[in-house]
């Protein structure tokens, strides 16, 4: 039982790292396309470049965007 209780946070982990990676791929080329000028300053400035860039952005990006409530 104990070892099934520290499994969940593992798989939980796991699953976030995951959704991260494929949120960075799918917008990995519109951050360099829109973006290259804030990649070195954090993510949310990225974040907010991405955001203003909005209309312009792949529909993976965007929907990424969307997912995770931006």
């Amino acid at each position: 039982m104990a070892r099934f209780l520290f499994i969940i946070p593992l798989v939980a982990m796991a699953s976030a790292a995951s959704a991260q990676q494929q949120g960075h791929d799918a917008c990995a080329r519109d951050v360099s396309r829109f973006c290259r000028a804030h990649m070195n300053d954090g993510d949310q400035i990225v974040l907010a470049c991405l955001k203003q860039n909005r209309a312009r952005l792949s529909k993976a990006c965007a929907q990424v965007l969307i997912d995770h409530g931006q």
